[in-house]
């Protein structure tokens, strides 16, 4: 039968009961409207949320870890050669903390077409005085310019700037809980015991915010030459190397590989962070089957009024087949029109989602906590809207097929002989 005779016929049903069309209409236009912001807001969180810890982690860290040595000098006995030796309180082993050959693992690290940047660090447990209180602290020794290109450092530097911490000699930055219990403002200058009993001023040039408030309570930033001036140690001395991969995903392969060539420990991003990541998607999880549930109710709606259209139209789907329309061509005309209303609707729908993303991404969100965050955060992926548009199709398609099938299936002799 003649398509264009097929929609011209669909178009008038639909506009016959014009308001219970537009009821399912707007079934399916609030569904695919929740869809997208639902979806939107909760992986503009998730996106949040990895910047405070995933964009701050490297992908891959080498370091050496402090553990026992796994050759005791009872294996290495003749008379216990061929034994099982248990043996109990084992002591860690005298164990080199800075990674020997840093320079050229550095190098040849950055040389891989797998690696984005290598940034080296140097951490160290301290006291900061205040008055006669000793309170326990970290300073972290960094690389600056590629600390802030790699993991977005400077984004975290609430006052001050970053760069001062490689400008200024003897500088430090202070996470923003630590600055407040020394009452220490910037250009102040704080005195630091290191764990050989060495004191050292350093000039506060800079507050850090991590958005983790136990975390910013301890921890504190300074260029690598400070904190090897304050360990006593030579330019040669790191203890850490961050890696940052052009592919994530790659991260616990490379660590193994890594640990086998350079001769250190390694640890991968995603074994660092598994229960964060487990969180994240369970949220984005969650955020789907609501979406999705949503559009189901929807569809049970449009099933429904077809269902009702079909019973008050027995009369015209008996003239149709009985003036030569066959049953599939009945059938093509119902699932037209809940196609057109999964279409329109849906399109309708993707077009409101993203006002209501672009509204709630504009309502403030302030706190102390996040310093760099001003709006609610809102994710505008393609992805979502084409997964909403076929989802509304999807819906629609088997809300009316149903339907559609028993239209197609009337007995016009029956019907009219019933009139």
């Amino acid at each position: 039968m003649n398509a264009k005779l097929i929609f011209g016929i669909a178009k008038s049903l639909l506009l016959a009961r014009w308001k219970q069309t537009l009821v399912a209409a707007v079934g399916v236009t609030f569904s695919i409207a929740m869809f997208i912001t639902l979806l939107g807001f909760m992986n503009g969180l998730n996106d949040l949320l990895d910047g405070l810890i995933l964009n701050r982690t490297p992908h891959v860290r080498l370091y050496n870890e402090v553990k026992p040595s796994t050759n005791q000098p009872v294996n290495a006995s003749p008379d216990f050669k061929e034994s099982y030796n248990f043996i109990h309180s084992v002591k860690s082993g005298v164990t080199r903390q800075e990674i020997y050959n840093s320079g050229p693992i550095m190098q040849a690290v950055q040389a891989d077409d797998r690696v984005l940047g290598v940034a080296p660090k140097l951490s160290t447990q301290v006291f900061f005085n205040e008055g006669t209180i000793d309170i326990t602290g970290i300073i972290n020794g960094i690389d600056v310019e590629e600390e802030s290109r790699l993991f977005n450092f400077q984004d975290y530097v609430t006052a001050g700037t970053a760069i001062d911490a490689k400008n200024v000699s003897n500088s430090i930055i202070l996470g923003k809980g630590l600055a407040e219990i020394l009452v220490a403002d910037i250009g102040d200058v704080v005195q630091v015991t290191t764990s050989q009993g060495e004191r050292f001023p350093l000039k506060v040039v800079g507050y850090f915010q991590s958005g983790i408030q136990e975390i910013d309570k301890v921890q504190s930033y300074a260029s690598i030459s400070t904190v090897q001036k304050l360990l006593g140690k030579p330019a040669n001395y790191i203890t850490d190397i961050q890696i940052k991969l052009k592919d994530m995903a790659l991260a616990p392969a490379l660590a193994k590989e890594y640990s086998q060539l350079y001769g250190a420990d390694a640890e991968d991003i995603q074994t660092a962070n598994a229960q964060f990541e487990t969180g994240s998607s369970i949220r984005s999880l969650i955020s789907y089957a609501v979406g999705i549930t949503l559009l189901v109710v929807a569809g049970f709606g449009i099933f429904n009024i077809l269902n009702m259209m079909i019973f008050e139209k027995m009369d015209s789907i008996a003239i149709l087949k009985a003036t030569g329309f066959s049953g599939r061509d009945v059938n093509r005309i119902f699932l037209v029109i809940a196609l057109s209303i999964g279409f329109f609707g849906g399109l309708v729908g993707l077009v409101l989602g993203f006002m209501f993303s672009v509204v709630i991404d504009n309502i403030p969100f302030n706190t102390a906590a996040l310093p760099t965050v001003k709006t609610y955060p809102v994710n505008y992926s393609p992805v979502f809207y084409f997964i909403g548009g076929v989802f509304s199709l999807i819906t629609t398609y088997f809300a009316g097929f149903f339907p559609a099938r028993k239209a197609s299936k009337v007995d016009p002799v029956e019907i009219i002989r019933g009139k």
